[in-house]
């Protein structure tokens, strides 16, 4: 049974933690303790441990997309992790194995608040992946579910597919010019909805991965079946929109739970 969730912020993106904390205590019951902290990566960096993490996340990177080994022991990767561990800013573009990420993290936990019974979600500033064996090539995940929960902001933008407009039009400037073109000139020529950088709609959006994580715990079931559901395990933009940003929130059956 859960009694407490801390949740983590991630202050260099557009998530509000306090307002997913707030939403959380409106669905789950009285008795949990919603809690938000500070980011979850500076606690777990503190001190002289942050060489140790700086080291899990190099050798969580991810090399290419088809490559099931990751990582490097490369000094000079291991103190780019150190400062964008310090300094969130300067980090980017770089795409880790998240569940790699989750050993690494679930290893720094407290003893007193590593049960179940307190859930554990960080928003972070990472891209993430998790390796699939039916297809044998990574996918970037919004959510990594487990504990810590892991969710990424950068992955609501990245991980679910844009609209096949956006990809049609991506192809035919290739084929006119050669290369790719710039991706705001894509975003604001292509008609759909889907969600971009910074995005005005991130924290509402998120409010539904945060919520699948405590799910997960307390039930052990991962995603709702049905696409028009918070609970739902979208991989396109559109039905981001749909799950997270429409209504009704939540399917006949997590409605009576959560509703």
């Amino acid at each position: 049974m859960v009694d407490t969730v801390v949740l983590y912020r991630a202050p260099t993106t557009a998530a509000d933690a306090e307002e997913i904390g707030a939403w959380l205590r409106e669905r789950l019951d009285p008795a949990v303790d919603v809690r938000v902290r500070e980011r979850f990566l500076a606690r777990a960096a503190d001190g002289e441990s942050r060489t140790d993490l700086a080291e899990s996340f190099a050798a969580a990177r991810v090399h290419s997309p088809f490559e099931r080994d990751t990582g490097t022991a490369m000094l000079g990767v291991v103190r780019y992790e150190e400062r964008v561990l310090a300094d969130p800013d300067r980090g980017g573009g770089v795409l880790y194995d998240g569940r790699a990420l989750q050993r690494a993290l679930n290893a720094r936990l407290s003893s007193s608040e590593a049960p179940l019974s307190t859930v554990h979600v960080a928003l972070v500033d990472r891209a993430m992946a998790t390796w699939g064996d039916h297809d044998g090539r990574w996918h970037k995940r919004v959510n990594v579910l487990g504990q810590p929960a892991l969710v990424s902001v950068p992955g609501l933008y990245e991980a679910p597919a844009r609209p096949e407009a956006y990809y049609r039009e991506q192809g035919a400037h290739a084929m006119l010019s050669g290369d790719a073109p710039p991706r705001e000139v894509l975003e604001s020529v292509v008609d759909g909805d889907f969600l971009i950088d910074d995005d005005p709609r991130t924290t509402e959006a998120l409010k539904g991965y945060v919520l699948q994580a405590v799910h997960y715990v307390e039930t052990g079931e991962a995603f709702c079946d049905t696409d028009a559901c918070r609970l739902a395990d979208s991989h396109r933009q559109p039905g981001v929109v749909e799950a997270q940003l429409r209504e009704p929130a939540f399917c006949e059956r997590h409605a009576a739970r959560y509703g």
